[in-house]
């Protein structure tokens, strides 16, 4: 028994020791947090380019709610988080209450708060630009995960794309061989 004991007790040091290291790097991690998503969002240039969307800067809307005449922001962007709450009002328009707010990822690699405005006939949007450190306060680490996340996705998309198009040639050259 004291074998096992022994055992059990260098289990229980090296779990501790491990919760310790992993804490201590989680709050190194903490301090240089808006440095990871400014970097993480250089890296996504060439990614959003390819997967963003175009958003809706201003539409009008019937009566069933569809969105007809649409105008759209130039370049593409990712939606990476969407506000609980949504700020009170616009900044260029204080008259303009905001019915939607999101953190985008344009394609330039620069954050926004997408700020979305509806009176009742028009949707309108602000583009509002927010640095890292904002963009974190304001959505969470939420955001750094689904920008990760579509970085993610989108690699394994293309290795598939990349491992059809391989078994297609593959079987082109042998059928013609």
């Amino acid at each position: 028994m004291d074998e096992i004991e022994a055992g059990l007790l260098k289990l229980e040091q090296k779990i501790e020791e491990l919760q310790e290291k992993g804490d201590s790097l989680s709050q190194e991690i903490r301090d240089h947090d808006t440095e990871l998503l400014a970097r993480m969002a250089k890296s996504a240039v060439p990614v959003v380019k390819i997967v963003g969307l175009n958003m809706l800067r201003k539409g009008k809307q019937d009566t069933k709610g569809e969105i007809y005449d649409p105008a759209y922001f130039p370049g593409k962007m990712i939606i990476l988080g969407k506000a609980a709450k949504p700020a009170a009002f616009r900044p260029d328009n204080p008259q303009m209450p905001v019915t939607d707010q999101f953190c985008v990822l344009s394609e330039e690699g620069k954050f926004f708060e997408l700020m979305y405005s509806f009176d009742g006939f028009l949707t309108d949007s602000y583009l509002n630009p927010i640095d890292a450190k904002t963009a974190i306060e304001h959505y969470g680490y939420d955001i750094i995960f689904m920008l990760y996340r579509a970085m993610h996705d989108f690699l394994k998309g293309e290795e598939a794309l990349v491992e059809a198009l391989e078994k297609v040639i593959g079987y082109i050259f042998a059928r013609n061989a």
